[in-house]
């Protein structure tokens, strides 16, 4: 069994002159919602397996608190800019192809569109819009991260800010 959690980052500063987009940072608001999800999906899984993320400031910051929450330690955190650049189910695909077989699960922290498209094309039954600081488990009964393709995995939970806080 395969799992992907996709954590969509919090709230973020407004655009700004001063920073690109890539530099912004998490409202103080947002990073306590981002500590209640975290907590969230700690009751939801025990082993979280690996965390990928986008180097922007925003997902990295999401990525690390809820680290701090599950034991991953920052330096463990593996930055994948393509989330951030190039996401795309190919992507995914190709990332997943060369993730170790004995991994189990994968959480991955990133943005919008893609991390609400990619989990509806993943799940058979079709997955919502992830809001910020959103989370959606899909499960894949695989052996080899390889085989995962789109409809083969089945949406566990999603988790939304607005509706577990």
């Amino acid at each position: 069994m395969k799992k992907l959690i996709f954590v969509r980052h919090g709230r973020a500063e407004d655009p700004s002159p001063e920073f690109s987009d890539f530099q912004r940072s998490l409202t103080p608001k947002g990073k306590s919602i981002v500590k209640q999800m975290a907590q969230k999906l700690a009751e939801e899984e025990k082993n979280q397996g690996i965390y990928i993320t986008s180097p922007a400031f925003r997902a990295l910051e999401t990525a690390i608190i809820f680290g701090e929450i599950s034991g991953i330690k920052p330096e463990n955190i593996v930055l994948d800019s393509n989330l951030y650049y190039k996401m795309s189910f190919r992507y995914l695909q190709n990332l997943l192809s060369k993730t170790a077989n004995e991994i189990d699960s994968i959480v991955l922290f990133g943005h919008n569109p893609s991390f609400s498209e990619i989990p509806d094309l993943l799940c058979k039954e079709g997955c919502d819009f992830l809001p910020k600081c959103g989370i959606a488990g899909i499960s894949f009964n695989l052996k080899k991260w390889s085989e995962i393709d789109q409809g083969s995995g089945k949406l566990e939970y999603f988790l939304k800010p607005e509706k577990v806080l």
